[in-house]
């Protein structure tokens, strides 16, 4: 089953967080952010995938969603759970009035990158993307 997380979804999702990062601080307040897209797929008690993001605003009065991440367990694959988790990402954002999605993943990424073709992704038009890093500190 997907669930997308709610305030009443928030313990599963701590759960996925767990599973998948090792860590689970701030929980609560990450999911109910506004602009918070985050689904986890989950069989009985067991959580066997999960994929979050953003809506986000755009100057030009529309908006997009950005898909941050996808995961599905190790033992979990090649069962169709990215593709659910990938499909109620998308179903959200079309809900919410996006009209575009971005997501960036390795290049060496072959089953990721098969997965979003096959969903009707296109390669970025400018070209190979370089991603950086800034840490930020207080002043």
């Amino acid at each position: 089953m997907i669930l997308r997380v709610s305030a009443a979804d928030v313990e599963v999702f701590e759960k996925a967080v767990r599973r998948f990062v090792g860590q689970a601080t701030g929980v609560a307040t990450f999911a109910m952010s506004p602009g918070t897209i985050a689904f986890v797929a989950v069989e009985d008690d067991d959580v066997q995938g999960w994929c979050w993001g953003y809506l986000l605003a755009r100057p030009d009065g529309a908006s997009m969603v950005y898909l941050h991440h996808l995961e599905v367990a190790g033992r979990c694959r090649r069962r169709g759970i990215g593709r659910e988790l990938l499909r109620a990402f998308i179903e959200a954002g079309v809900r919410l009035g996006a009209s575009k999605m971005f997501l960036t993943t390795g290049e060496s990424n072959t089953v990721a990158r098969r997965l979003y073709e096959s969903m009707g992704a296109g390669l970025a038009a400018q070209g190979p993307t370089v991603n950086y890093w800034f840490q930020l500190r207080p002043a």
